[in-house]
């Protein structure tokens, strides 16, 4: 296949959930079909991410892109003015006549057989009408994540304006998801409530791949038996509110049975609240990012995903089970996943049990080490890239199959042609 791919933004540093899934299945997709990557590119991406995208794509093409950056005056008057728009600030700020100019001449002059909306965000670019057959790739129910921070949210006008994001996206992922001629969910739960809510019928999941390789305990730590990690980007407000929520209302609960219990908090941008908890308690540790997230996982005693409002699924579940870590989620954090309580993971949802199940992993070395072992077994036999990936062709060629038979193809090329008469 050829495979036109957008995105709105270089993957270097794969240093977040949704980089970290596009670039293993771009690693392997390329290994037999062509990939030419058209991103936005707002210039904050490490300084060899253009050199390095070979890694994942035969052609890049990027178009120059300005985002106001978060909690800056200008982000904050950004936010205010989308009040009047109809669509959501998280859509709105990625618009790109550029982006939409560049898809509409390479589609038209290359001959494609599918292009591939990586997340709902590239789609405010896409024509309604290009000559060869689209896929929505949607690693999350984007409306989900709002509707869940609009429900957990106190502050009263933050709510209204939580309401407000998740309303529109909302309408505008309803609208999205129908216009394509197949959409992928990243989970069996994420199509169920798309093809309901959304009432898609052409859509199918593939599951969530981890790269068994490269995440396996090393043996170069030495174990902190009371220490517990979490990794994800910071600056991703899920996962913000799990570190708050966690510090907030469950570790002071553990630090009664567990006094000396520490919590190492590894990921990009910590917001400054939490650098500030750092210096002031030496219990929470904050890294910033890292080149390498397995030492900081292969010294804890546990892994934590305190997660409340995601949406999706959550790589780093799979990256905690390759490294054998006894994991403690909640029910939304572990969302999507085939796994089961007691048996891959501890499942717990309430302050109070959370902490309970950490207690437990600390006290029950044996329980800990078992629980970690048949995690790692499940992701080794099941969930590596290769195996994702293939799913994942096999649905764009089916799709780009159907599409030619119906004759949208062959009609588009007639207009092609004729255009150039």
């Amino acid at each position: 296949m050829r495979i036109l791919w957008l995105k709105t933004e270089l993957l270097h540093p794969v240093d977040k959930g949704g980089k970290i899934r596009t670039y293993h299945m771009l690693k392997e997709l390329k290994r037999e079909h062509h990939i030419t990557y058209l991103t936005l590119d707002d210039g904050t991406a490490a300084a060899d991410a253009r050199e390095r995208a070979t890694e994942y794509c035969h052609e890049l093409v990027y178009v120059p892109h300005h985002t106001r950056a978060k909690f800056s005056a200008g982000f904050y008057v950004e936010l205010a003015a989308n009040l009047a728009s109809p669509l959501p600030y998280a859509i709105k700020k990625y618009e790109s006549s550029q982006m939409r100019r560049e898809i509409v001449e390479r589609t038209e002059r290359d001959a494609f057989d599918v292009l591939i909306c990586d997340f709902l965000t590239p789609s405010i670019n896409v024509p309604s009408s290009v000559p060869c057959a689209t896929v929505l790739f949607q690693h999350n129910v984007e409306a989900m994540i709002w509707k869940r921070h609009y429900e957990v949210q106190t502050n009263p006008l933050k709510k209204v304006y939580l309401y407000d994001q998740w309303r529109k996206t909302r309408r505008f992922e309803h609208s999205a998801c129908r216009r394509f001629d197949q959409v992928i969910a990243v989970s069996r739960e994420d199509r169920d409530m798309m093809q309901r809510d959304y009432e898609v019928d052409a859509i199918e999941d593939v599951p969530t791949g981890v790269d068994t390789e490269f995440f396996q305990p090393q043996g170069r730590e030495r174990r902190e038996p009371h220490n517990l990690v979490f990794t994800g980007s910071m600056d991703w407000l899920p996962n913000e509110d799990a570190i708050r929520f966690f510090t907030e209302q469950i570790m002071p609960r553990i630090k009664q049975a567990v006094p000396d219990v520490t919590l190492t908090v590894v990921g990009r941008k910590p917001y400054p609240s939490l650098i500030e908890l750092s210096k002031h308690d030496p219990s929470v540790i904050v890294t910033g990012r890292v080149e390498d997230v397995r030492p900081f996982m292969e010294r804890a005693g546990a892994y934590i995903v305190p997660i409340r409002i995601g949406g999706g699924t959550r790589l780093k579940i799979y990256e905690a089970m390759a490294m054998e870590k006894p994991i403690i989620s909640t029910t939304v954090g572990a969302e999507g996943l085939p796994v089961q309580h007691d048996i891959d993971l501890l499942l717990a949802d309430t302050p109070e049990l959370f902490a309970e199940a950490v207690i437990k992993v600390f006290s029950n070395q044996t329980f800990a080490g078992e629980l970690g072992a048949r995690a790692a077994a499940v992701v080794r036999e099941r969930f590596g890239w290769d195996k994702v990936a293939k799913t994942f062709a096999e649905i764009c060629q089916r799709t780009a199959g159907r599409e030619h038979k119906e004759g949208r193809r062959s009609e588009a090329t007639v207009e092609i042609n004729a255009s150039h008469i």
